[in-house]
């Protein structure tokens, strides 16, 4: 089977709005997603296993604002966000650039999630200045040892929290979806990613100490609380938002100076989420490629698969 075996169908308005704000393509499959059915490998995760599991769920949409607001929080990775990031000109294209190392690293061979990851470092290889900390004026690197953990923390956190709000059962259950994206920290050279939900929330406190809010940190919450979307996909956006803030753990959000709203934005949001699920469910999805090529190199499909 080849790349082009998946042929995507009309998109609906609902599904290529939300595909092209993924992954820049109104039908989900730039050349990056259709390169998932290449490779010669079943790649880091197995289908059906955790992190396919909550990776593939709509949860994904708070869970990636989550993150954002959590990464925000360490003023080196504030810094490099701040000085070098193009968020603000462009915030699509920096979600479909994040969302293309998610699901390259999720779906792909091994290959492709280690050219993926390669060419996520090259970006970060001019990511440098210096920041206020705790202790004075400190040069930093998007390759910084510190900076590199956080990321990967308030990430595994961001996704694991947003996917028990909204999601299902995790195959093997919290700590299975830590161990296996656990792979992932170290295709970034995080050293020893925490494996279980118990070392996860000890990891991240062990930054309390380093976090802060500041005009910085207000700045990036006021651009994320109303992202330039049009018509009724900022109406969406700013629901997913307040659902974000409210699933926040309570520390997180006291940092931040956010409260949650006097709304029920928690069932709300499953509501929306359950309408992305039937409309991104129209036609082909990431792992639909990845599992065609499973299906040429023989792999058996887990039982139950959807």
């Amino acid at each position: 089977m080849g790349t082009g075996s998946l042929a995507p169908p009309r998109s609906s308005t609902l599904r290529s709005r939300l595909l092209t704000a993924l992954s820049g393509d109104p039908n989900g499959t730039p050349p990056w997603v259709r390169a998932l059915a290449d490779g010669d490998d079943a790649g880091y995760f197995a289908d059906g296993g955790a992190v396919w599991t909550v990776h593939a769920g709509t949860s994904t949409l708070i869970a990636g604002i989550r993150a954002l607001l959590i990464q925000a929080l360490h003023p080196g990775a504030l810094a490099g966000v701040h000085d070098h990031s193009r968020y603000r000109d462009d915030p699509m294209g920096r979600l479909s650039g994040t969302v293309r190392w998610i699901l390259c690293v999720t779906y792909g061979s091994t290959e492709q999630a280690r050219r993926e990851t390669a060419r996520v470092g090259r970006l970060h290889q001019r990511v440098r200045g210096t920041y206020d900390a705790a202790d004075g004026e400190r040069a930093y690197s998007a390759d910084d040892a510190d900076l590199v953990e956080w990321v990967h923390l308030a990430f595994t956190e961001a996704f694991l929290g947003a996917h028990k709000i909204w999601g299902g059962p995790i195959p093997g259950g919290s700590d299975a979806y830590v161990r296996e994206w656990a792979q992932a920290g170290r295709l970034m050279r995080v050293a020893h990613p925490p494996e279980t939900e118990a070392a996860l929330r000890e990891r991240l406190a062990a930054f309390t100490g380093e976090l802060r809010r500041d005009e910085r940190v207000d700045d990036v919450v006021r651009f994320l609380r109303r992202v330039p979307l049009p018509g009724s996909m900022g109406v969406s956006y700013r629901l997913l938002f307040a659902a974000a803030v409210a699933s926040l753990p309570r520390e997180y959000r006291k940092l931040l100076g956010l409260r949650r709203l006097p709304l029920p934005v928690i069932t709300l949001a499953r509501v929306a989420l359950a309408a992305s699920t039937r409309a991104l469910g129209a036609g082909p999805r990431a792992q639909d490629f990845a599992r065609e090529r499973h299906a040429r190199l023989g792999f058996p499909p887990p039982v139950g698969q959807d």
